[in-house]
C-alpha cells in the first residue's frame, strides 16, 4: 500500500487537468451522450458529462490515460455533478450511485495500469465531489434573502450517496473541490465523517479545494481565504488548496497566503488563464507552467495541476517545471506557536 503522505514529503505531486475541456474535443452530440441505454430518455442529456462514464466509458478512461501519460500522479473521477441534487436537471437522480461507481472504475482502471508499468510512481484516484448547483448560504431569490433552495440535511444525503459510490468504486482520496460556499463543503465533510463512522471502513484522506471568485480574495459566500481555511481545517485534511475561477497569475497571492497559514499540505490547480470573450482559454501550456514553477521555487505548494482550459500538454509542462524543486515543508509545532 502506498503512503501518499510520505510521497508528498519527498516531492511535489501532480494532479490532472480539466475533464470538460478534453470531453469537448470529442465534439459529442445528443446521441453520443445517450448511448443505447438511454436512447429513449425523456429529456435531453447532452452536457451531462458525468453520464459518459456509463455510456462512453472508453472516452473517459482514455482521457485519464492521457493525463497519466503527461505525468499526473492523481487523477480525478468524472463525478463533478454526480449527486441526486445535480442530476435532477436531467431527471437522473436514481443514477447518482451508479455514476460514481462507474466513474471510479474508469479512473481506477487507468491508474492501476500506469502503476503496474512503474510501481515506483504510484498513481492515485481522487473521488471528485463538486460544489452542487444549489447553495446553502445564499438565496436564489433576490426578493427573499432568507429563502434556501435546499436544506443542510438534503445536501448531506446527496453527498453521502456520492461518497458511498466513490468508495465502492475504489477511490484512494475524496476531493471536495471548487468550493464557493463553505457551508456546502461542511456538509460534504460531515457526510464523509459520518459515512466512515457508520460503515466502519477505513477513512480515506480528504483533499479540500476552495475557489476565490474574484479580485476581492473571497469565496462567493463572502469568506476570506483565512476564514475559509479556519472553517474546514477541523476535518484534518490531507491538503487544502484552491482551484478554478482564476488563472495562475491571479491565484498567486492567494496561494502564497495559504502556504503561510496551512498546517497541512497545500494544493493549487488554476485555470489556463482567464476566459476570453468567447469563454475559451488561451493561456499556453508553457505560460501556465512558468507561473507554477515560480510557486514551486518559492516553496508554496505540495500538489499542483490544472483546472478549466488545461490539457495534458499543460500538465506535462507543469510536471517538467516543478520536478526541479522540493515540496513545501509543513510547519512544525514551534512554527505554529510563533
Amino acid at each position: 500500500m502506498y503512503d501518499i503522505k510520505e510521497i508528498l514529503k519527498s516531492r511535489i505531486m501532480i494532479i490532472d487537468g480539466a475533464m470538460g475541456t478534453m470531453i469537448q474535443r470529442h465534439k459529442l452530440e445528443e446521441l453520443d451522450y445517450r448511448g443505447d441505454r438511454f436512447k429513449d430518455w425523456h429529456k435531453d442529456v447532452k452536457g451531462n458529462n458525468d453520464l459518459l462514464s456509463i455510456t462512453q466509458p472508453e472516452i473517459i478512461t482514455g482521457i485519464h490515460k492521457q493525463y497519466l501519460e503527461a505525468g499526473a500522479d492523481i487523477i480525478e473521477t468524472n463525478t463533478f455533478s454526480s449527486t441526486i441534487i445535480a442530476q435532477a436537471d436531467y431527471d437522473m437522480q436514481s443514477l447518482a450511485y451508479e455514476l460514481n461507481v462507474e466513474s471510479a472504475n474508469c479512473a481506477r482502471k487507468a491508474a492501476d495500469e500506469f502503476t503496474a508499468l512503474d510501481p515506483n510512481k504510484p498513481r492515485f484516484v481522487a473521488g471528485a465531489i463538486g460544489p452542487l448547483n444549489k447553495t446553502l448560504s445564499l438565496s436564489p431569490d433576490v426578493n427573499n434573502p432568507g429563502f434556501r433552495a435546499v436544506t443542510f440535511d438534503e445536501v448531506v444525503d446527496a453527498y453521502t450517496e456520492q461518497i458511498r459510490g466513490l468508495v465502492d468504486g475504489g477511490v484512494d482520496i475524496l476531493l471536495v473541490e471548487t468550493i464557493f460556499d463553505t457551508l456546502n463543503a461542511k456538509a460534504a465533510i460531515y457526510a464523509i465523517k459520518e459515512f466512515f463512522r457508520k460503515s466502519k471502513k477505513t477513512e480515506l484522506p480528504i483533499m479540500i479545494s476552495g475557489t476565490i471568485t474574484d479580485a476581492s480574495g473571497r469565496t462567493l459566500s463572502g469568506q476570506t481565504l483565512e476564514a475559509f481555511y479556519v472553517s474546514v481545517i477541523h476535518a484534518n485534511p490531507l491538503s487544502i488548496g484552491l482551484n478554478c475561477a482564476l488563472g495562475a497569475s491571479e491565484m498567486r497571492p492567494h496561494i502564497e497566503e495559504l502556504s503561510a497559514i496551512a498546517k497541512c499540505f497545500t494544493s493549487a490547480y488554476p485555470n489556463a488563464g482567464l476566459p476570453n470573450a468567447f469563454g475559451e482559454y488561451d493561456e499556453q501550456p508553457h505560460e501556465t507552467a512558468h507561473i507554477i514553477e515560480e510557486w514551486a521555487k518559492q516553496g508554496f505548494v505540495n500538489i499542483v495541476g490544472g483546472c478549466c482550459g488545461t490539457t495534458p500538454d499543460h500538465i506535462k509542462h507543469i510536471a517538467e517545471e516543478v520536478k526541479k524543486f522540493t515540496p513545501r515543508v509543513l510547519p512544525t509545532i514551534e512554527d505554529t506557536l510563533k
